[in-house]
C-alpha cells in the first residue's frame, strides 16, 4: 500500500507506546497516534487527557482533548481541575511513563519552545505557553512531537517552555530536575531522533522509507548525526486501513492522498 509521510508519522507515534503503559496526550497528531496504538500495538495502555477522561478506546479519532468520542469505553470521566489534582500527584509518583509534547521550536537537547519566537518581551509570534507541558517534561519521559523544518529544529531555542536534557549529560540534574527522565525521541514527518545516551544529543535514529539522511540535514537548523540513521519499517496494511476508515475516515489529521 501506498501511504504519506504523515500516515507514517502517525504510525511511528504509534509504536512509541508499549503494551501496559500509562500515557498522557494532547489535541493533534499525539492523539490519534495513541488512539491507534490502543486499536493495534498496545491496546493494555492507558490514555489520559487534560480533560477528565482516562483510558478511553475511541472508535474515530478526537478533534481535541474535549471531544467526548474520547470517552468510549473510558474508565474514569472526571471534572477537568480533578484531573490536573490528579496529574500533579501522579507525575511526581512516577506513576505516568510517557507523555506526548508538541511546539514550535526544539534544539539539540530535546528543549522545546511553545511560548514565543524572537524577543520575549516583543516577540514576533506569541504562543499558548506551556500548559501543563513543562510539569510533564519535568517528571516524565516524553516523545515529541515535530515537522521537521529549519525553522522549527533551531540551536537555540528562543524561550525554554518545556525542559528537555537542557546542555547535555549533567543538565537537569544541576538544574535540580530530575535526572533520570528526559525527552526520548522526537518524531517527525521524515523520520525519527533520539537522543545519544553519552552527550544527551538528538541524532537520527530512524529516516522513512523514500527520505534521505541528507534530506534530514537540510531540513535540520543545527549538526546532527545521520550515521546511525536506518530505514523504518512501513506500515501494516491492517494500521492504514483502521486509521483511514475507522480513526480518521474524513483525513482531519493525516490530509488528502
Amino acid at each position: 500500500m501506498t501511504y504519506t509521510n504523515k500516515e507514517m508519522q502517525v504510525v511511528m507515534i504509534a509504536r512509541q507506546i508499549r503494551d501496559g503503559q500509562r500515557v498522557i496526550v494532547g489535541t493533534g497528531l499525539p492523539l490519534i497516534g495513541a488512539s491507534l496504538a490502543k486499536r493495534t500495538y498496545a491496546p493494555r495502555c492507558c490514555l489520559l487527557v487534560e480533560s477528565g477522561m482516562v483510558d478511553g478506546r475511541p472508535m474515530e479519532a478526537p478533534t481535541s482533548v474535549a471531544d467526548l468520542r474520547f470517552s468510549q469505553g473510558a474508565s474514569s470521566l472526571g471534572e477537568t481541575f480533578r484531573y490536573f489534582g490528579l496529574q500533579n500527584n501522579t507525575l511526581r509518583k512516577k506513576v505516568i511513563d510517557i507523555g506526548f509534547l508538541g511546539g514550535a521550536q526544539v534544539d539539540p537537547y530535546g528543549n522545546l519552545n511553545s511560548t514565543s519566537i524572537g524577543d520575549y518581551h516583543h516577540p514576533a509570534a506569541r504562543f499558548s505557553g506551556s500548559g501543563g507541558a513543562n510539569g510533564i517534561a519535568t517528571f516524565v519521559d516524553t516523545v515529541l512531537i515535530m515537522q521537521h523544518q529549519r525553522r522549527r529544529f533551531v540551536e537555540k531555542v528562543d524561550y525554554l517552555t518545556s525542559p528537555g536534557w537542557i546542555d547535555g549529560p549533567d543538565g537537569r540534574r544541576s538544574r535540580g530536575l530530575p535526572a533520570h527522565c528526559g525527552p526520548r525521541a522526537v518524531v517527525t514527518d521524515l523520520g525519527v531522533m533520539r537522543f545519544d545516551e553519552g552527550t544527551k544529543r538528538m541524532f537520527v535514529a530512524e529516516r522513512y522509507p523514500g527520505v534521505t539522511a541528507e534530506e534530514i540535514q537540510r531540513n535540520t537548523g543545527f549538526d546532527i548525526d545521520v550515521s546511525r540513521a536506518v530505514e523504518s519499517r512501513p506500515p501494516e496494511p491492517e494500521c492504514l486501513e483502521i486509521l483511514r476508515r475507522q480513526l480518521d475516515p474524513d483525513r482531519v489529521y493525516i490530509g488528502k492522498n
